[in-house]
Formats: structure tokens, C-alpha cells, sequence
């Protein structure tokens, strides 16, 4: 008897390792698959950053840069080369809104070049065009609001700012949240830290209603309401599959076993 307790023992153990691994493999999994998209918007805004430079190189050809401008300008530089590395090491989500701030200090470095070339005066720092930080830093910011939301403040480069004054709808970084595009900032908690990276302190009140709403939760400090939902809820669903791995761990092992007498 003892001899069976300590086989079915055994095997509860055995079995209840194997449903943790695999709880834990298929939470690796959800993470991953709600970072991918993430990544990839990331390094789509790497790129257009790139791409900006190359405009500022045109722009500059031929002239001759006081030592103001060269400082800015490699600023500027520098900040592309260091999101393209920390972008291509993005394995978490905060990653995520490390990168966001470099491409932010970037865009602002270029900026400062072309007030300094015009003969400006230095722009104040401002964040990225909320409808879609593509569109380079901020000039102004226009009340908005969102389909059936309240009205906010945003900051918007020009062209943005114009078409919400106009009543147009503004030109929206559109990704995809599950089988429908939406603007990035109602896509779900999961675009929580690319936002706070670019927009800062100002992120919950930009995002509250949209991030924070139908789509799931947001919270700056960490991935949002809706996340911690999801995971309580995968962890309840985990430990039903676990109870299920034990039992089949243990219906396995009495077919193992079936030849011995205890």
C-alpha cells in the first residue's frame, strides 16, 4: 500500500512540474504575441527617424554648421543609432518605452537644428504628435476628443492640429487589435509603454478612455488594468489545465504501471 501512495506521489509531482511548464510556456507565448506588433511599430518609427535625417542631410547640403548646430545634429545621430540597438534588443515591454524616449530625444535634436539654421530661437521641448509620433515633435496642442470620449489636450504637429480644428479626422497611426485597425492609442494596454516613452507624465491623461476603455486598461506604471485581468484570468484557466496534466500525469502512470503487482 505505502508502495502505491508513494508511486501516485511521484507521479502528482511529476505531473504538476510539467502543467507549470507549460503554464509558464504559454504565458511566454501571450507576452510575445502581444509584443510582437508592438515591436514592429517601434522599429517602424526607427526607420522614419532615419528617414528624417536624411531629409535634415538634404536640407543641409552645402552649408556650413556653427557649433551649435554640429552639437545638435549629432544629438540627433546619435539618438537614431542608439534606438536602432536598443531597439533590436526589445524583449520586454518596458524596452519598449526605452527606446520610445531615445527616438523623442532624437526628434527634438532635430528640431533644435532647424531653428538654430533658420535663425529661431530654440523650440520648447514638446512630445511627439499624439495622432502619430511619425509625424515629428508637437508644434501645438488642440482640443480633441475621441469617438463618444470626453475632450483632451493633445499635442499635434500642423497638419494634424489643422484637420481637427477643420473637423477632419486627424491623421492616425492605424495598427491592428485583433481582426480590425484602430489608431494605436485605443489598440489595448499592450501599446501602454510605447506611449509612455513618448509622451511621458502626460500619458494618463492623454490615454485615459482610450487605452483605458472597450480595448482594455492602461496604466502607466505598468501594462494597465486590462493586463492584470488577463493575466488572473489565464492564471485561473492555468490551473484547471493544471489540475487536468495531473490527471492525465496520473491516468499515464497507472497505463505505465499496469504490469506491476503492489
Amino acid at each position: 500500500m505505502m508502495g502505491v501512495i508513494l508511486v501516485l506521489l511521484v507521479i502528482s509531482v511529476v505531473a504538476l512540474v510539467v502543467a507549470q511548464r507549460r503554464s509558464r510556456q504559454r504565458e511566454l507565448e501571450r507576452r510575445e504575441a502581444e509584443l510582437a506588433p508592438v515591436r514592429q511599430l517601434t522599429f517602424e518609427d526607427v526607420t522614419a527617424l532615419g528617414e528624417q535625417l536624411r531629409e535634415l542631410d538634404v536640407d543641409l547640403a552645402g552649408r556650413q554648421l556653427d557649433e551649435g548646430e554640429r552639437a545638435d545634429y549629432q544629438r540627433a545621430l546619435d539618438a537614431y543609432e542608439a534606438a536602432k540597438t536598443a531597439a533590436d534588443a526589445i524583449a520586454q515591454p518596458d524596452d519598449v518605452r526605452h527606446v520610445t524616449q531615445i527616438l523623442d530625444d532624437g526628434r527634438y535634436a532635430m528640431a533644435c537644428v532647424r531653428a538654430r539654421v533658420a535663425g529661431e530661437a530654440l523650440p520648447v521641448r514638446r512630445p511627439a504628435c499624439f495622432f502619430d509620433p511619425r509625424h515629428s515633435t508637437a508644434v501645438t496642442d488642440v482640443l480633441w476628443a475621441p469617438p463618444g470620449g470626453a475632450p483632451r489636450d493633445v499635442p499635434a504637429c500642423a497638419l494634424d492640429a489643422e484637420r481637427v480644428r477643420v473637423g477632419a479626422d486627424p491623421d492616425s497611426r492605424m495598427v491592428m487589435a485583433g481582426a480590425q485597425r484602430v489608431p494605436y492609442y485605443q489598440a489595448g494596454p499592450a501599446y501602454a509603454p510605447y506611449a509612455a516613452g513618448t509622451f511621458g507624465g502626460l500619458g494618463p491623461i492623454l490615454f485615459t478612455g482610450l487605452l483605458f476603455g472597450g480595448l482594455g486598461g492602461f496604466d502607466m506604471v505598468g501594462d494597465g488594468l486590462g493586463a492584470v485581468g488577463d493575466g488572473i484570468g489565464d492564471g485561473i484557466g492555468d490551473i484547471g489545465d493544471g489540475i487536468g496534466d495531473i490527471g492525465d500525469g496520473i491516468g499515464d502512470a497507472f497505463g505505465d504501471f499496469g504490469g506491476f503487482d503492489f
